[in-house]
């Protein structure tokens, strides 16, 4: 299998914003009109609206997924004057993710750099397949491991930004049926931070995102599995989250978020 790209060569530069910049207040506060962004897992949830918002920015957005109907969906609702390209790929395959790598290398430039997409299969280790285990780490850990060291040149030449949707879980595992999901989130935890120590003096700086149950169709099938109602309406949206990555990548640079944690306000039954 290799990526499909579908591309609009017709978007332009322009963009709208989400906010006033000119109201923002700090030094050296970071303008993302003219950055280069890629988001994986764009076609659908919370990568979706973390690339639409920083399409919305005036960045230009390198959307990745696999659902190839999701990410032109994107590209249509940021609307002809963001710009934003479709790149189908599964993050799985070696040769996908030299692909992406290529494609922005010919770009010539990538200053952000986040990875959304994300797999969970939940079992007792009693009854638990290794082949779950198997696709979770895949997708988990070796596929953000092995795109950030591909990218990592492009990211040190632009002093770049790196952020990592983690999970809660990727901080405690307390239930039983998580060991295998909770398990691929430490180690992505780890990949984070250990990055960040190699990074930093390079002037690229490193996130990490813990978060609580989100409203996304993946949060939705989890709930179908647990025989439980799903109330999006309770959970994290995922233009929160969107919200709180822009917070932390227009911060300026005498500073840096290493980590946030972010939990639904009201605590679904």
């Amino acid at each position: 299998m290799q990526a499909v790209i579908e591309e609009r060569d017709e978007l332009s530069w322009g963009h709208r914003r989400i906010a006033n910049q000119d109201q923002r207040q700090g030094k050296d506060m970071v303008d993302l009109k003219g950055t280069v962004a890629m988001v994986t897992g764009a076609s659908s949830g919370i990568g979706r609206a973390i690339a639409l918002a920083l399409a919305a920015e005036g960045a230009t957005v390198c959307a990745s997924g696999r659902n190839l109907g999701g990410l032109q969906g994107a590209v249509a609702e940021a609307g002809p004057a963001a710009c934003m390209t479709a790149l189908r790929a599964d993050l799985t395959i070696e040769e996908d993710l030299e692909l992406l790598r290529d494609h922005l290398s010919r770009a010539g430039k990538l200053d952000i750099l986040i990875h959304a997409a994300g797999a969970i299969h939940q079992g007792r280790m009693q009854d638990a397949r290794i082949e779950d285990l198997d696709v979770q780490y895949a997708i988990n850990v070796r596929a953000p491991y092995v795109l950030t060291k591909l990218l990592l040149p492009l990211l040190t030449a632009s002093r770049g930004q790196i952020v990592f949707l983690n999970s809660t879980a990727g901080l405690n595992a307390k239930r039983a049926e998580a060991g295998q999901y909770a398990a691929t989130k430490h180690a992505l935890r780890a990949v984070a931070d250990s990055l960040r120590e190699e990074v930093n003096s390079k002037g690229v700086r490193v996130l990490s995102l813990y978060l609580g149950r989100t409203a996304t169709p993946m949060q939705e099938a989890l709930c179908r599995q647990e025989r439980k109602e799903y109330h999006p309406e309770l959970l994290v949206q995922p233009e929160d989250v969107a919200s709180v990555i822009l917070t932390a990548l227009l911060l300026p640079r005498t500073a840096e978020i290493t980590d946030i944690s972010i939990r639904p306000m009201q605590k679904p039954g």
